[in-house]
């Protein structure tokens, strides 16, 4: 275990210092890009203005003997477009794949000074982002990356599920954690073949009235794992995100899942599909309504402390955390989108 006044020390003689607090940053949506495909990465100045993240996809959904095109139409993509203040990220193959290394190497290589954060798939444990925080160092060493590369991991496997504390502790590095359905579920044999959401035979059953019918109610297979995930991020002062949302025809689906994420406390989630940017960005900013109510309690309570009545309800310090919240969320939402501004009066 590494002692505490090691924690924050560059991993390679003449890497960045690690960040003390992580940037504090809108991410409601991580849309992704496959950059082999140059149709999707001539979208991508258009789609940059749309979005707080855009990822370029080196892993899953591209097809073995396209590996290293998207490598390279992934560098291509970010030397040629101005992102602005959206994020820049790339999800790099798996460390137990023959392209992870070669992922590291030519990316930080050509852009690494552009490159915001790393998404790791299939994170085990915290000797995961430990290999990988410590490949991040000497690259940044040896091509003269100006600020420290951030990590991301997915949760897809059992192991990571156990080991998720760790996980979110192992670096200074680490940016957040997401949540990926489709790879957990067949690590644990979950019998469901959805790449996220609930699933119809997932359900509670009403106690037995005689013969009368007896209603049913849908369950969300993903509340536990993601309420383990956002504990884990929340002590590690990092944050937590819903993955993807495979069903682009049932956008109900794909909001109420988000709203789910978020209501529990995640920051955002993946976009697949450009219909999926703007139900994320709908979900993942807070309620006005909930913005004017937080603001009367904090203005009602300007030292957070003590009690005072609202519209018949009773606010005290808990409630004035809770709204300090939703309002702090919001002042970042404004920052990055003048329509939200306008809309909570900022």
């Amino acid at each position: 275990m590494k002692l505490p006044n090691q924690f924050y020390r560059p991993l390679a003689i003449g890497a960045p210092d690690p960040y003390r607090e992580p940037p504090v940053k809108v991410e409601r949506m991580i849309h992704f890009v496959p950059p082999h495909l140059e149709k999707f990465r001539a979208k991508a100045p258009d789609i940059a203005k749309q979005v707080d993240v855009i990822l370029g996809n080196l892993e899953d959904a591209i097809p073995a003997d396209a590996k290293e095109a998207a490598r390279a139409g992934f560098i291509e993509m970010a030397q040629s477009v101005d992102f602005g203040s959206t994020g820049l990220w790339t999800r790099m193959n798996s460390l137990n794949s023959p392209w992870a290394l070669d992922d590291m190497i030519e990316i930080v290589g050509a852009v690494g000074n552009k490159l915001d954060v790393v998404m790791l798939p299939k994170v085990e444990g915290p000797w995961d982002i430990a290999y990988l925080d410590q490949l991040l160092a000497q690259l940044e060493s040896k091509n003269g990356v100006r600020k420290p590369i951030m990590i991301h991991a997915i949760l897809e496997t059992a192991e990571g599920v156990k080991n998720v504390e760790a996980i979110a502790a192992a670096s200074p590095r680490m940016h957040g954690i997401s949540l990926g359905p489709a790879d957990l579920a067949a690590s644990r044999a979950m019998k469901t073949t959805r790449v996220g959401g609930g699933h119809p035979e997932y359900k509670i059953i009403t106690d037995a009235q005689g013969d009368a019918p007896r209603p049913c109610h849908q369950q969300d297979l993903w509340h536990y794992t993601i309420a383990k995930m956002v504990d884990a991020c929340a002590s590690a002062g990092i944050k937590a995100f819903y993955g993807p949302f495979g069903d682009f025809s049932d956008p109900a689906a794909c909001e109420t899942q988000f709203r789910n994420a978020f209501l529990l406390g995640c920051a955002g989630a993946w976009s697949l599909h450009p219909t999926q940017i703007e139900i994320a960005k709908r979900v993942f900013s807070p309620d006005p309504a909930e913005v004017a109510f937080a603001r009367r309690v904090l203005e009602a309570m300007p030292d957070g402390t003590g009690a005072v009545m609202i519209d018949g309800r009773m606010q005290d310090d808990a409630t004035w955390k809770q709204c300090k919240v939703v309002v702090d969320l919001a002042k970042q939402v404004a920052a990055k989108d003048p329509d939200f501004a306008k809309v909570y009066g900022f």
